[in-house]
């Protein structure tokens, strides 16, 4: 299977990440990808300092997590994302890990609101915001074909 557009670098299994089964627990998957798709999130979608400092941020909604494979102790995880939709008040990112052989371990989807801290509630993006989205997430689309079903979802900027 071929990565998704942004591609994280590779992550080995410690010691620390196993679990009394022989292999990684699955509270590092979910440590693997909220921090591997941080660095995604900050420079390639522009929710950097400066951002937060506007006022704005993004709360995680939901979540979602599917464990396919297994991975031992020190085997490479390849992390890899796209953001797969987003509209005036909501992201909607895929992640995956795969093993060594492009086989395909876990899949994460995750749904975050735009938030104004201030208010502490969901608002929109604003318009530059939601153009530059959309440029990014049509940009990800390109030549991508996602062979698995997505579980979670919201309207696209499109719909709107």
């Amino acid at each position: 299977m071929q990565k998704l557009p942004y591609q994280h670098k590779v992550i080995k299994v410690t010691e620390e990440m196993c679990d009394l089964n022989g292999h990684m627990n699955v509270n590092y998957y979910y440590k693997i990808f909220d921090s591997s798709y941080t660095s995604f999130y900050i420079n390639e979608l522009g929710f950097d300092k400066a951002y937060l400092e506007s006022g704005f941020s993004t709360f995680t909604l939901e979540d979602s997590i599917r464990y396919l494979k297994e991975f031992k102790l020190n085997e490479d995880i390849y992390p890899s994302f796209l953001l797969y939709k987003s509209n005036k008040k909501l992201l909607h990112f895929v992640g995956i890990l795969q093993n060594s052989d492009n086989e395909l371990a876990a899949i994460f989807e995750t749904v975050l609101g735009h938030i104004n801290l201030k208010e502490r509630r969901v608002v929109d993006f604003s318009e530059d915001k939601i153009v530059f989205l959309k440029k990014a997430y049509l940009d990800q689309r390109k030549n991508i074909e996602i062979p698995f079903e997505i579980k979670l979802h919201i309207k696209d900027v499109n719909e709107q």
